[in-house]
């Protein structure tokens, strides 16, 4: 019961329990109705606004990509503790793993597991499995695990998520840090000494630093490259920019690792956000703690099929819905974000909702006027099309990762990819509206 309504007790204003709180409600409503009459009273006025508003938005989103990219650049030219060749004190680290329907892949995590160069006294590990899922705990019965290593069964309850959870574990956590890793995840074997390095560095103000999530196509089809082109920018490029600017973090699922303390002042994981990561991101710069960035990766499979892309996907931009919404209330138990880190964070969380629900419009548009000589971009829709495609080559060309032709084609198909955030988008509306609390879980084999 704690683990689900932990932080909706403590700072109810924070939760994404509901989506929207009742002024928000109320100014949503306000505003369809004010569209609704101005667009009755004055037809053309709308798309007047827009004309007004959406260039300078645009130019300002890809202004700022283009300066993360130029930060990154910087970042990643300086040397990091980690790389430092001295052994920092190790204290116990806790590591949480969320594991659901994971049977068949308990064997490569237990690999994985095996393979930290950490001592193995000095490893809090715990497999959080629920109840109802014997499967997979017996798979995890079955094999090797590190001498701290304890299977927690999870008691029933709702709502049934990873933050859920994550918070149940961490109530059982003795470790001076913890990671949070997903059951497919083979993290680089000195990740957690690379961790430990970042934390001594800098003072408590550090309360979590991310890991880079590389994505490894087990067959290598072209949406699992896609996939993990994504990622190669996300987490090699804008993350370690963000981080290095002292910019919120919306933190990716797993690899993340903390300060226990912090963590726990800061309320833990909402269970009720289905991108527990990315609110607890900004909930921590919120809060006064900085996220650092390092190095040591964590290989993670992209999801091959298309229904298993749309299922994930769609529940990535149902949460950035909802930690937006948290955000955005004016009702909460602390203090928002400054100016310059709550910009940032419209031109990052923002811009990406916002483009998933414009994509699929816009290259339905392009192709209209590719196909049908009256139509015309015009002066603006040019400028944008062309600005957008040398921001995402730019941003694919610069990320990590070994050049093929394989990789040039995966760069100059980005356009194609683009749209199938709007599918993805739609089924989130629907999914956010019918069943906000609901999580996809992606498979894996």
């Amino acid at each position: 019961m704690e683990s689900a309504h932990q932080l909706e007790r403590q700072a109810p204003g924070l939760s994404a329990r509901r989506t929207l709180s009742p002024d928000q409600r109320r100014l949503v409503l306000g505003l369809f109705k004010l569209l609704g009459v101005v667009t009755l009273l004055m037809p053309d006025l709308p798309g007047l606004v827009a004309m007004l508003v959406l260039p300078p938005l645009f130019l300002a989103i890809i202004l700022f990509r283009l300066f993360l990219l130029a930060v990154a650049l910087r970042a990643g030219r300086e040397d990091l503790p980690e790389n430092s060749a001295a052994t920092p004190l190790l204290p116990v680290y806790s590591i949480l793993v969320a594991l659901k329907d994971e049977a068949a892949v308990v064997p490569q995590l237990a690999k994985a597991m095996a393979a930290l160069e950490y001592p193995q006294d000095r490893i809090d590990l715990k497999l959080l499995v629920e109840e109802a899922d014997v499967l997979t705990q017996a798979a995890v019965r079955k094999q090797s695990w590190p001498n701290g290593a304890e299977l927690v069964v999870i008691p029933p309850g709702r709502p049934q998520t990873k933050p859920r959870a994550l918070n149940y574990g961490l109530a059982r956590a003795r470790g001076t840090y913890v990671v949070v890793y997903d059951a497919e995840d083979r993290p680089h074997p000195a990740q957690l000494k690379a961790a430990v390095r970042a934390f001594n560095a800098h003072g408590s103000e550090l309360a979590c630093v991310q890991a880079p999530l590389v994505g490894s196509p087990a067959r290598g089809g072209w949406l699992a490259r896609q996939w993990a082109l994504e990622y190669a920018i996300q987490f090699s490029l804008l993350v370690p920019a963000l981080a290095w600017l002292g910019l919120p973090v919306a933190l990716g699922g797993t690899s993340n690792h903390f300060r226990r303390t912090s963590l726990v002042a800061a309320g833990g994981w909402d269970a009720w956000n289905v991108t527990e990561d990315a609110d607890l991101g900004l909930r921590l710069a919120r809060l006064g703690y900085l996220v650092g960035a390092i190095h040591s990766p964590t290989l993670e499979a992209p999801p091959e099929q298309g229904s298993v892309w749309l299922a994930q996907r769609s529940r990535w931009l149902k949460g950035y819905m909802q930690t937006w919404c948290v955000l955005m209330r004016g009702d909460s138990e602390i203090p928002g974000l400054k100016p310059g880190a709550f910009l940032s964070v419209q031109m990052t969380l923002g811009a990406a909702i916002l483009s998933a629900m414009v994509h699929g419009p816009w290259a339905l548009w392009c192709l209209t006027c590719l196909l049908f000589p009256g139509a015309s971009l015009g002066p603006f829709g040019l400028s944008a099309l062309c600005l957008s495609l040398f921001t995402g080559v730019l941003s694919a060309g610069l990320a990590p990762g070994r050049w093929s032709w394989q990789r040039v084609a995966d760069i100059l198909t980005l356009p194609l990819y683009w749209p199938l955030q709007t599918l993805a988008m739609g089924r989130a509306l629907w999914s956010l509206a019918r069943t906000p609390h609901y999580w996809a879980k992606t498979p894996h084999i």
